[in-house]
């Protein structure tokens, strides 16, 4: 069976968040090391170094996941930005290292208009750079993408490129989402679709490299390059693709969170995890 879990908010600490997952019943966690929203932080304290190892340690050392923030774009065409991005994204790699959480999930960027090959050139350059000022043994995983507007990452192809492109390729992963693979055309609603859909991962950029799962249904349909999340067997994806991810032993043990929206009471985690727990045979 995958460790299902969810993403849990920090509000209050970061110790907190292992409290939330332990009361929906989660057995991964993603989180944000810092507001998704800033670019300056503050730095990690020993305090918060302390409470976020005991509060790891009393829920049994879970897999654990950050996410990087939404503003780093590592392929822009904006100088300015770019620098930002490279700080923020190597700064998220040491908090990682400070906090031991061995993955950051991060999306590839966009390209801004200039075209995707122009796009992943600029990113596997950046990424390098940021990898280089963190110097840790931190892994990036590439979130898979819905494809909207200039955004990278939609293309299997796209994400070979980067790990083929990058000098540090060892410390290179994926995250696949689910809304975010079915909204760029790659169908998993049944057991048919979803063998094509793992057979072209695994052709392109190898199954070995997926170490993360977002667990989401789509708001949209099929190839509509949208990014809207829907509660596990409430959208077009629905509970088979679900039901054939779950059940996959390739992927047995593999951490897999939702993200899916919720209410300050965690109740549609909990109902989230209880339709993803009662479809493993």
């Amino acid at each position: 069976m995958p460790l299902l879990g969810a993403h849990e908010s920090v509000a209050g600490g970061l110790h907190l968040a292992f409290n939330r997952i332990q009361e929906v019943g989660g057995a991964a966690l993603q989180i944000f090391t810092r507001n998704q929203r800033q670019w300056n932080p503050a730095p990690i304290t020993e305090e918060e170094q302390r409470l976020f190892a005991a509060g790891w340690k009393e829920a049994g050392k879970i897999p654990v996941a950050s996410h990087a923030s939404y503003l780093v774009n590592l392929a822009s065409g904006k100088a300015d930005l770019i620098q930002k991005s490279i700080t923020a994204f190597a700064d998220e790699l040491k908090r990682c290292e400070q906090l031991d959480i061995p993955l950051v999930v991060m999306h590839p960027g966009s390209h801004g208009g200039d075209g995707v090959e122009t796009g992943l050139g600029r990113f596997i350059q950046n990424l390098d750079l940021a990898l280089e000022r963190a110097d840790n043994q931190v892994m990036v995983l590439l979130e898979t993408t819905a494809g909207q507007g200039t955004g990278l990452g939609s293309r299997f192809e796209e994400l070979a490129a980067i790990i083929e492109g990058s000098r540090y390729e060892e410390k290179i992963g994926v995250c696949v989402d689910t809304c975010h693979i079915f909204a760029a055309g790659y169908d998993i609603r049944t057991t048919e679709s979803y063998q094509v859909s793992m057979a072209e991962f695994d052709r392109v950029v190898g199954l070995e490299r997926i170490k993360f799962f977002h667990l989401n249904d789509s708001k949209k349909g099929l190839e509509s390059r949208v990014d809207r999340h829907e509660h596990i067997g409430q959208g077009e994806i629905g509970i088979e693709g679900f039901r054939n991810l779950v059940n996959d032993p390739r992927f047995t043990n593999h951490p897999m969170t939702l993200e899916t929206h919720k209410g300050k009471d965690l109740q549609e985690d909990r109902d989230n995890l209880t339709v993803l727990h009662d479809l493993c045979v």
